[in-house]
């Protein structure tokens, strides 16, 4: 009986199979060879059986006679080899035996009253001594109670089958260490790849996180699972770069924003100690000092409204759902920035493709918030406006297309911070186009960033955070869309807002 807590320990997989197939084979070999021994008894016993039957005593002699001696035996009667005849007379007792060998005699009763043999029914008897067998047959005479017993020695095939039964024996235990050693060899050379799988997994868990398993033949079982154990290491290695890219990008961003608000705060507090320390300055000192203090509070108030709102954003953004028509939109965006310019920027709206002579402005519909959607159209024209030299003609672009290499997909020279779309996906598209002098790669694939600036100077001196285009790029998102960029020095920049088209399109 087991002890609980001190159950016992499994046993490994390789050692269950070896003894469980070796045990099945076991059992296998020994039912055979028990068959096989039992059938080959029968068959010998039978052929004895049969002789038995067959044998005719070759003289009358046995049979009851006036005159004769009761144990007379006549010396004209001859058997074949082995066999041993016992004659009874009609009284029932024994009248002699014909038949001499090395062996002693069957065991047999002295009268027929004591014997317990079945007319035509073969049956066993031990000899008279020894551990000798003999094989007996009871057959009736001619007059009442008469008869007599033919009996032939057991020991050829008694012989014969305690070779065959020591020759099982033999084999039996050959077979057995043979299938234990076989065994053995083959569940190691199956569990092979399990191993390889195992040393591969344990220097994954030192810290070597690109290794994978190399066993993945479709058409194995351990093939298979290392394919999906490859997959599964696949993801949790994406999870974990991202998990550490979020957390770096987490810090950088925490650092940003106290850098950003550490700014106008220095500033406010100066300004303060400066009122605290001269109480009794000019007025116009104070004035400055005062618009000073003002400017550098508003400034912390985008930057404090921008943070929430990607908080807002990042976390569960709610958009409403309106049909809107983007180029009402985008026709709004374009008045209000060809006033800001001031005739310092030629700023004009015309169709997606602008190639054809024909081509018109397209009406292009989707659900989505107008707001939202008017925030991101203005916020990358007041990136062109700001970031390009004067007299950069700034083009607004509106239409509808598939997504792939043209809008909505990845090809060489794109940024996004978005994943592609699916290829084919009717999209709608805004582009806003410049001339101005692009951006070199290492900046545009940064632009989305959080508080990254191209021109850190510039944007602070014009109260800009770094947060603009993130929140647009997270802007688009939430509708089902992304916002990309292409650009390269010298051949300006081209931002596209890519949205899924709602309820088609009809031309103006």
């Amino acid at each position: 009986m087991i002890r609980s807590g001190r159950l016992k320990r499994p046993r490994s997989l390789r050692s269950r199979l070896v003894w469980g197939v070796t045990l099945l084979a076991a059992v296998a070999v020994l039912t055979a060879q028990s068959i096989g021994f039992v059938v080959l008894r029968t068959w010998l016993l039978d052929r004895v059986d049969q002789q038995l039957a067959e044998f005719v005593l070759p003289d009358r002699a046995f049979m009851e006679q006036p005159g004769l001696p009761s144990r007379a035996v006549p010396d004209a009667v001859s058997l074949p080899s082995d066999f041993r005849v016992t004659s009874y007379g009609g009284s029932g007792e024994e009248l002699g035996t014909v038949g001499e060998g090395k062996n002693p005699g069957p065991k047999l009763p002295r009268s027929t009253s004591e014997m317990n043999l079945t007319d035509g029914k073969p049956s066993t008897v031990p000899a008279e001594s020894g551990d000798n067998r003999w094989r007996v047959l009871w057959k009736g005479g001619a007059v009442q109670g008469a008869g007599y017993v033919v009996a032939l020695p057991l020991d050829t095939v008694e012989g014969a089958m305690n070779r065959l039964l020591a020759l099982n024996v033999t084999v039996f235990v050959a077979t057995v260490l043979g299938l234990i050693a076989v065994g053995r060899w083959m569940v190691r050379l199956g569990l092979l790849p399990l191993t390889r799988m195992e040393h591969t997994a344990q220097d994954i868990t030192a810290g070597d996180l690109d290794l994978r398993l190399g066993d993945t033949d479709p058409r194995t079982e351990t093939g298979r699972l290392g394919a999906v154990l490859n997959d599964m290491l696949d993801r949790l290695q994406r999870a974990l770069w991202q998990r550490e890219f979020s957390e770096a990008r987490l810090r950088r961003f925490v650092a940003d924003a106290g850098h950003e608000l550490r700014t106008p705060l220095t500033s406010i507090q100066g300004f303060a100690q400066l009122a605290l320390r001269h109480p009794d300055r000019p007025a116009a000192q104070r004035r400055e000092a005062d618009e000073q203090v003002a400017r550098n509070a508003e400034r912390m108030n985008l930057l404090v409204d921008d943070l929430l709102l990607l908080a807002r954003l990042d976390q569960e953004p709610s958009y409403r759902t309106d049909s809107v028509d983007l180029l009402s939109l985008a026709a709004d965006a374009v008045s209000a920035a060809a006033v800001r310019a001031g005739g310092e920027h030629r700023v004009t709206l015309s169709p997606l493709d602008d190639r054809a002579p024909d081509s018109e402005l397209e009406v292009v519909r989707m659900v989505g918030d107008p707001h939202r959607l008017l925030q991101v159209v203005t916020n990358l024209l007041s990136n062109a406006l700001a970031h390009t030299p004067v007299g950069t003609p700034i083009d607004v672009r509106v239409g509808s297309t598939k997504a792939g290499t043209a809008a909505g997909g990845d090809r060489p020279g794109r940024t996004s911070a978005s994943p592609p779309l699916a290829e084919s996906t009717l999209v709608c598209v805004i582009a806003v186009i410049d001339k101005g002098p692009g951006l070199p790669p290492e900046e545009a694939e940064r632009v989305f960033e959080r508080f990254y600036r191209v021109d850190p100077s510039r944007s602070r001196d014009q109260g800009g955070s770094g947060l603009g285009l993130a929140i647009a790029s997270a802007i688009a998102q939430g509708h089902g869309g992304r916002l990309e960029l292409d650009t390269s020095p010298g051949r300006g920049c081209t931002f596209r807002l890519v949205l899924p088209l709602a309820d088609g399109v009809r031309s103006v």
